[in-house]
């Protein structure tokens, strides 16, 4: 099979539905597996608070904002599984707590709130003032909302509480608890999110971290120098730094864009990244000779799903599309060959 970074720029035009269905049929999806990351919270630990909960509140029984706060101050993670019993975010959790009690909490206090507690999930809190009162004030309004249960709604809406746990109130909480099913089990899953969402999320860097380590080991093969940018970095002629620039910014000649995508949606929105960094390149560029070549390196099977947006992705980077399965011939096939010493 000859792939579309070996052909020439009028071959690739030609047979542009072959190089597609040869990219596409190369392309794999890890969403199955994700890194851990720090702050993740194993099951036996968020049982651990579940257990010393539900022992507090004999069964949930009794919802007293000052006994869970007690329990929260000796197993802080019990935090995240009396969220995880509402379903809400932290930042959603903040906002309605302010709504039932008045004290302002904005959402990054209650992001650096839950990523502390799944920091130290079981070593005890000491609170300052300024922070039992926060952490006070989520909890009165979680206690509120979990005794009352689901409101009555119009019929074409649902509450976000019209949930087996929490749809009568303490009574289906109670009930929770008491019956067969597991659930601390049911709340840690709900906790990790639709499923494992809210996790995903948590470790999206991480995740392209694995495809930008196997980059820079192909290149670290030939002794290729680059620069490797941060998130969020400003590099001067460029509106958003790539990922990867040869030999270093101060003479970029190759661009290398590491993208990973699981929807067709994100995958069409860098796909038209990559695309402007091709026009950046022939922008001011006399006879528009390309100043240096940009290269994509794509992952996940939202970039397989549109093949026109794969066709694009081809006639932007000339060909030069590559995934993990093909990092091997990454080097021979690009402009990098010019800057291997090694190899």
């Amino acid at each position: 099979m000859k792939y579309p970074f070996e052909a020439s720029i009028e071959e690739l035009e030609c047979n542009i539905d072959e190089y597609v269905k040869a990219i596409c049929a190369s392309l794999e999806s890890e969403f199955l597996t994700m890194p851990k990351g720090e702050g993740f919270v194993e099951y036996p630990t968020f049982e651990k608070a579940y257990e010393a909960l539900k022992r507090a509140t004999k069964g949930m029984a009794r919802l007293d904002p000052g006994i869970v706060l007690g329990v929260v101050k000796t197993f802080p993670v019990s935090l995240c599984v009396v969220r995880a019993m509402l379903g809400f975010t932290p930042p959603e959790w903040a906002y309605v707590a302010a709504q039932h009690t008045g004290v302002e909490i904005d959402q990054g206090y209650a992001r650096s709130l839950d990523r502390r507690v799944r920091m130290q999930p079981l070593e005890p809190m000491n609170f300052t003032p300024a922070m039992e009162k926060r952490v006070s004030a989520l909890i009165t309004a979680a206690c509120e909302l979990l005794k009352h249960g689901c409101p009555q709604k119009r019929a074409e809406e649902i509450h976000r509480l019209y949930k087996a746990d929490t749809l009568d109130g303490q009574a289906s909480l109670v009930s929770a608890v008491k019956m067969g099913l597991p659930y601390p089990m049911v709340l840690y899953e709900r906790f990790l999110g639709r499923p494992f969402a809210a996790h995903k999320d948590s470790v999206s860097e991480l995740i392209g971290d694995v495809l930008e380590c196997k980059i820079e080991k192909a290149m670290d093969k030939y002794g290729i120098s680059y620069r490797k940018t941060k998130r969020a970095e400003r590099i001067a002629g460029f509106d958003q730094a790539p990922d990867f620039i040869v030999p270093s910014e101060f003479n970029p000649l190759v661009i290398i864009e590491a993208k990973i995508s699981e929807d067709d949606g994100t995958a069409r929105d860098k796909i038209t990244r990559i695309q402007h960094l091709a026009e950046l390149s022939t922008r001011k560029s006399p006879g528009g000779k390309p100043r240096f070549e940009v290269i994509a390196v794509i992952s996940g099977r939202g970039f397989g799903i549109r093949k026109e947006d794969m066709k694009k992705l081809l006639l932007a980077t000339r060909g030069k599309v590559f995934t993990p399965q093909l990092l091997g011939r990454l080097v021979e096939n690009t402009g990098l060959r010019a800057f291997a010493t090694t190899g």
